[in-house]
């Protein structure tokens, strides 16, 4: 039970190779639509590349909300297993994965329900409507699958194994590509063909998380026939994740004004902020997963109550998360251009992209210190104070900004500026709440 443990050794080590193989299943993860957008921008051309951006971020916005409460579920188990309670352990895992279950069949019939109402209402171009609402169907298809694969990998990260979800993500990453090679070249499904090579892919991804539950440790394991939903543990795991999934939910919506202004732009400019959140992964995932390791790390260290080494493990993961986003972001800088040309060969498309890397790279160190405190904050059980801390700034800031500042800066370069403005902003309060904590000897 304890192979995975966080609470002894030497913390660095902890935190880092906990770390690498998080990063590896995120970039495994992201290559399903960054392949998509690959053979998109490269098959079908740059209206198709607009609607695949254009109908993603509903899809993200329903997704966020329900693995929401797969972190939830991970900072729950992790907590469990830190402390050595295997009877709680077993309960919680399968708790989880039937809150996984119920959550994903809601959001495939939601999203296939209003997909054309979500394209309508972020002001998609009307000559990429018909086939935004088609790729979006047929995604949120396989958000059952999605959402089961996401609250089993948290479970199995949450007892330390970050390698089994990484290959377990490249598996169903090598399906990915093989399934929009063989839908869009050998079939001509274009669009459509893409979202079903991602069923495909998150179906074999979701199956296979399923099979090594169900036969792991004894103290863990997943039966069908203890699937439920235990009220105890639904609610610890709802208290945890809905202030989490409710942020991701309102951040991707008032990203939905900026996608309404990105769109007001025309296709060059909804193309290139495609394309943008595509190459900024290089720094933005490197962040992500220093900041679930440190969540892990905390709520393992919180269920031992090892307060002192929560504290010291914090301060260790913002300063080898600074080292890396510096150097990664200074790669993005110089490697820009041809890093959008991977996803869209338009030279209008490329010059826009880095105008906005240009404005927005450079801080992306300060999104780290934002995503480290806050990871570690909520590992601590503590979602509600970061989930109102994020939606003042990134949500409401952002877009009060945004009106501001496109209303005499009409361009893709007004958009980009609202980004590292609203970061700073976020990363203060973030820090001086956990600063408060540690200062009070709150046990934080």
């Amino acid at each position: 039970m304890k192979s995975g443990d966080m609470t002894e050794g030497v913390i660095w080590k902890k935190i880092l190779f906990f770390a690498l193989p998080l990063l590896g299943t995120s970039f495994i993860q992201q290559l399903y639509n960054t392949v998509d957008l690959i053979f998109v921008g490269n098959v079908l051309g740059k209206e198709a590349t607009a609607a695949v951006g254009a109908s993603t971020l509903f899809v993200t916005c329903l997704v966020g909300f329900f693995s929401g409460l797969s972190i939830g579920s991970g900072v729950v188990t992790s907590m469990a297993f830190g402390g050595g309670d295997q009877k709680e352990l077993k309960k919680v895992v399968h708790s989880g994965m039937g809150i996984g279950f119920l959550c994903g069949g809601l959001i495939m019939v939601i999203g296939y329900i209003f997909a054309p109402s979500f394209v309508e209402w972020i002001n998609t171009p009307h000559e990429i409507r018909i086939i935004a609402i088609t790729y979006m169907r047929v995604y949120f298809i396989s958000s059952v699958s999605m959402i089961t694969f996401n609250m089993g990998a948290s479970i199995i990260r949450a007892m330390g194994n970050a390698k089994m979800t990484m290959y377990i993500q490249l598996a169903g990453g090598l399906t990915n590509v093989i399934m929009n090679a063989f839908f869009l070249l050998v079939l001509k499904k274009g669009v459509e063909g893409v979202a079903w090579a991602t069923l495909f892919s998150q179906t074999v991804a979701a199956v296979l998380v399923l099979i090594y539950l169900g036969n792991c440790d004894e103290a863990y394991r997943f039966s069908w026939r203890q699937l439920g939903i235990d009220s105890s543990h639904f609610g610890k795991i709802v208290g945890i994740g809905v202030p989490i999934g409710l942020q991701a939910l309102l951040i991707t919506l008032s990203n939905v004004v900026v996608q309404y202004h990105v769109n007001s732009l025309g296709v060059d400019a909804l193309a290139a902020f495609t394309a943008y959140f595509k190459v900024e992964l290089i720094v933005y995932l490197p962040i992500m997963a220093f900041g679930q390791a440190i969540t892990t790390f905390t709520s393992q260290n919180m269920g031992a109550r090892a307060f002192d080494r929560v504290r010291q493990g914090t301060l260790v993961c913002l300063v080898m998360g600074s080292i890396v986003t510096i150097l990664l972001s200074a790669l993005v800088m110089i490697f820009g251009r041809q890093a959008f040309g991977l996803i869209n060969r338009d030279a209008g498309v490329i010059d826009l992209g880095i105008n906005i890397i240009s404005i927005t790279v450079p801080f992306y160190w300060i999104y780290l210190i934002m995503e480290v405190t806050g990871g570690s904050i909520r590992g601590a059980g503590r979602t509600l104070p970061p989930m109102v801390i994020t939606l003042a700034n990134i949500g409401i800031l952002r877009i009060a900004l945004l009106y501001l500042i496109m209303s005499r800066v009409d361009s893709v370069k007004g958009i980009a500026i609202t980004y590292p403005i609203t970061w700073a902003v976020t990363a203060i309060f973030m820090a001086g709440y956990y600063l408060r904590f540690f200062r009070k000897g709150g046990r934080f």
